[in-house]
C-alpha cells in the first residue's frame, strides 16, 4: 500500500532471499531463547508457530485478521508467566491473554483504518472494513472486555490499589483515544495508534507499584 512502499523489501532495497535469510537468523535466535527456559514453556512456545505462521495469510480469508493478530501477539502473556513459574496459572493468565487479544483488536483496527482505501482496492481484508461507521461502538466493546478481563487478572493475583488505579487510568486513556478518533484521516489513526504506548506504560506502573 501507499504507506509502506519504502520499506525495505517492498522498495526492492533487500531481495526476498535475503529476507528470507533475515528470517532464518531470527528464529535462529528465538530458538535459543526458547531452549533456555523450562520445558513446559518450550512446548508451550512450540506451540504458538502455528499462529505466527496462518497470520500473514489471514487477510486474504476473513475480516478479522486482527483477531489472529491478538492470539498470535499475546502468547508472551502466556509463555512469559510459566518461564518463571513453570507452569501457567490459568486463572490469572487466560484473563491477561484475553485483555490483551481485546487490545490488539483495539489498536489494531485503528491502524487498519489507515490502508482501507488501498485494501478495498487490492482485495485484502481487516476489522476497519468489517466495522466501517460502527467502528467506534466495537472499539467501545473490545475495550470494555479488556477492562473487565484486567480487573479478573488483577483479583486472581492478588493485585493492590495501584493496580486498579491503573486499570482506571487505561479505560480513561481509550474513552479519550477512541471518542476523539477520526477514522477518515490516516494521520489521525496512526497517531491514536501510536498512543496506545501509554496504556501499555500505565498498565506497568500498576503493576510494579501494586506489587512494591
Amino acid at each position: 500500500v501507499a504507506r509502506t512502499a519504502s520499506r525495505p523489501l517492498a522498495a526492492g532495497d533487500i531481495s526476498t532471499f535475503q529476507s528470507l535469510v533475515f528470517l532464518a537468523g531470527q528464529l535462529s535466535l528465538a530458538l535459543c531463547v526458547l531452549l533456555c527456559l523450562n520445558h513446559y514453556s518450550i512446548i508451550l512456545g512450540a506451540t504458538s508457530l502455528s499462529l505466527v505462521i496462518t497470520y500473514p495469510l489471514m487477510k486474504r480469508i476473513t475480516y478479522w485478521p486482527q483477531l489472529v493478530l491478538g492470539l498470535t501477539f499475546n502468547w508472551g502473556a502466556l509463555l512469559g508467566w510459566s518461564a518463571i513459574r513453570g507452569s501457567c496459572e490459568w486463572s490469572v493468565c487466560l484473563p491477561l491473554y484475553f485483555a490483551g487479544v481485546m487490545w490488539t483488536l483495539v489498536y489494531d483496527t485503528i491502524y487498519a483504518h489507515q490502508d482501507k482505501r488501498d485494501d478495498i482496492m487490492i482485495g485484502v481484508k481487516s476489522t476497519a472494513l468489517q466495522f466501517k461507521e460502527d467502528t467506534k461502538q466495537w472499539l467501545s466493546g473490545f475495550s470494555l472486555a479488556m477492562l473487565l478481563s484486567l480487573c479478573v487478572a488483577g483479583m486472581n493475583c492478588n493485585q493492590t490499589f495501584p493496580y486498579y488505579s491503573a486499570v482506571a487510568a487505561v479505560g480513561a486513556h481509550l474513552a479519550h483515544q477512541i471518542y476523539t478518533l477520526d477514522i477518515d484521516k490516516p494521520e489521525d489513526c496512526w497517531k491514536k495508534f501510536a498512543s496506545n504506548r501509554t496504556v501499555g506504560i500505565l498498565l506497568f506502573i500498576g503493576i510494579v507499584l501494586g506489587n512494591l
